[in-house]
């Protein structure tokens, strides 16, 4: 996992972590205050150089003490500044004291604001670490705020987004900017927190990145190549086809074919050295007449299947799109349990009823990557799936240590996690991906990466990356057909 401090996410446990240790070494922590506030004064009057009033919303914490310093900075910047506090301003503790002491400004009580024309908000009330739902006056206020129409910079986090999960607790604010400092946190990239950011921009207030890689976990990463650059096989002159790895795609009936072409030609496009559909044979006809590049073996029944496997070049495997859903696709998966396998859709719908028995078939060195929507994650996980207490980042390497496969939890922000602990979040895929056939195309890349040689969580992580960049390239209302041709092989 990188550990480069720009792919890094830090919870908002361990930035607390972080803030305690750099204390610990001699740094002084009010000066991380002071350059904190300070930057969130500066884009404020950077991005809102038009702004009559800015309107500094201080909290009952540290997030709070950020602001009172940004407040004086406004001031001293000439600006007009209208300062209002959530709580008793005179409990304030430590740092926050001290930035509040030093603000010449007499706030009010936050209900008391009513938003004007010309207003730009500046959000310090909770920051990334809030762990409850916000308080009814903080609610209605976000609801005034965004009736108005007044723009928002958040400093740290919108709040009422939870740092680590990204969800909002009880209301949030629509940040049209947010600035945030050292490394940014999940909740910054997962859904609907990612959204309620807006523009976001990271400030280094001076901690040494030492301390922070010492503090952080490193599990949690944005999917950057940084995160899988390192596994990916050296390219050789004398190479051969089945060096490079050797995909089979599972074909539906002959009136649902399809799908797993659009599976064998991603993973031909990724790299696999080549693809083979294995299709029944009465779907034969219909594959052949649209494939060149990819093979067609027929297999109807488990026999067929098992007769084959005896070919042990045949080692990495695609089932489920357009597969059809039921006893056959468990017999086929339970041959392929010695295998690497990317299991899709009706695959995935194949085991709702028996989610165990899927998992106990894969068990020692991962070989198994599950696709799943949000509908296909409860079906295999129903209990992880229906735990409110957990966000998108914990479901998923729950989901994968359950299930010892790597998953690819599907949604605008997916999520990529390992049996391990390891979870990445990606970024890089435009909504327009959202399409018919999309989710066979990243089948495919999982497999041809697989095919490769790439660990399951690396082909996964990889595949997500590339499905992005293809869907950037291909432009706004592509087709399946259209994302298929714009992948290319890492």
């Amino acid at each position: 996992m990188s550990k480069h401090l720009s792919e890094l996410l830090v919870t908002p446990a361990e930035m607390s972590a972080i803030d305690a240790a750099a204390a610990a070494s001699g740094i002084d922590s009010f000066g991380l205050m002071e350059r904190a506030g300070a930057a969130a004064a500066a884009a404020a009057l950077r991005l809102h150089s038009g702004a009559l009033r800015f309107v500094v919303l201080c909290g009952p914490g540290n997030n709070g003490g950020d602001a009172y310093v940004a407040a004086r900075h406004l001031l001293e910047a000439g600006a007009t500044v209208a300062l209002f506090h959530l709580g008793d301003p005179a409990k304030l503790k430590g740092d926050a004291a001290r930035a509040r002491a030093g603000c010449a400004l007499q706030g009010q009580e936050l209900g008391r604001y009513r938003p004007e024309d010309g207003d730009v908000v500046i959000d310090g009330l909770f920051g990334a670490g809030l762990g409850r739902a916000v308080p009814a006056d903080v609610a209605a206020l976000t609801k005034r705020v965004a009736e108005a129409g007044i723009a928002v910079l958040a400093i740290d986090l919108p709040s009422g987004v939870d740092g680590r999960t990204g969800k909002v607790l009880g209301a949030a604010f629509q940040a049209r900017n947010t600035i945030t400092f050292m490394t940014r946190k999940p909740g910054h990239l997962l859904m609907p927190g990612r959204e309620l950011c807006g523009e976001l921009e990271v400030f280094d207030i001076g901690i040494p990145a030492r301390i922070i890689r010492a503090e952080a976990g490193g599990a949690i990463a944005e999917n950057t190549p940084d995160a899988w650059k390192g596994v990916l096989p050296a390219e050789q002159l004398e190479t051969h086809k089945y060096k490079r790895g050797h995909l089979v795609v599972f074909s539906g009936e002959a009136d649902k074919t399809g799908a797993a072409r659009m599976s064998a030609v991603s993973g031909l496009k990724a790299g696999a050295g080549l693809v083979t559909i294995a299709a029944p044979g009465a779907a034969m006809a219909a594959n052949a007449a649209h494939l060149t590049a990819v093979m067609l073996h027929a297999v109807d029944r488990e026999a067929d299947l098992a007769e084959w496997l005896s070919d042990k070049r045949l080692q990495t495997f695609v089932l489920g799109p357009g597969f059809g859903v039921g006893a056959r696709a468990r017999g086929f998966v339970t041959a392929l349990a010695d295998r690497r396998l990317v299991l899709d859709a009706d695959g995935i719908s194949s085991f709702k009823d028996d989610p165990q028995q899927l998992f106990d078939l894969f068990q020692g060195e991962p070989r198994l990557v599950l696709t799943p929507h949000e509908g296909e994650f409860s079906r295999l996980f129903p209990d992880i799936g229906d735990d409110e207490t957990l966000g998108k980042v914990d479901k998923a390497v729950a989901a994968a240590r359950r299930a010892n496969s790597a998953i690819v939890y599907k949604g605008a922000d997916t999520v990529i996690a390992s049996p391990d602990g390891r979870a990445l979040i990606n970024t890089n895929a435009p909504v327009w991906l959202a399409t018919a056939g999309s989710g066979d195309v990243l089948a495919g890349i999982i497999g041809g990466l697989l095919a490769r040689g790439l660990p399951t969580f690396e082909a996964a992580a990889a595949a997500v990356w590339l499905h992005g960049e293809a869907g950037q390239r291909a432009g706004k209302g592509l087709t399946a057909e259209e994302l298929a041709a714009e992948v290319l092989p890492l």
